[in-house]
């Protein structure tokens, strides 16, 4: 039993399915860095009412952990995509973007770590605020 674009019924059905499960999983992602990047300005906006200097760098610390997740999230949505019959086409552009956003999950992992010592460091100094 053939169906739609030569492929067999199951198959045209498993495209579907991972189609959806794509549509949320980018959603998913999408909200998780919505909400981050929401919390971290409500977090920012205290921090600037009360002079927190230290308050700056939990509310980066914060913000980079919900991009870090979110981005898994996508890249996750990206796997999937070409998850079924994929052409070379699809498997070069997901290269590519696994590349981008593994680099960004990298690069903002040294960002967090970085952060979290300044602010293991600023919070053993009696008072003192870490630098900009």
């Amino acid at each position: 039993m053939n169906g739609v674009r030569g492929g067999t019924v199951s198959e045209e059905l498993l495209r579907e399915g991972v189609a959806w499960l794509v549509r949320i999983i980018e959603a998913a992602g999408a909200v998780v860095i919505g909400a981050g990047a929401l919390t971290a300005f409500g977090l920012f906006l205290v921090a600037v009412v009360r002079r927190d200097t230290t308050g700056f760098v939990r509310v980066r610390l914060l913000l980079g952990r919900f991009l870090a997740l979110g981005l898994e999230f996508q890249l996750a949505s990206d796997v999937l995509t070409t998850a079924v019959a994929p052409t070379f086409e699809e498997i070069g552009k997901l290269a590519a973007i696994a590349a981008i956003r593994t680099g960004l999950n990298y690069f903002l992992a040294r960002e967090i770590k970085a952060e979290r010592l300044e602010l293991e460091q600023g919070g053993t100094a009696s008072g003192s605020a870490p630098p900009p």
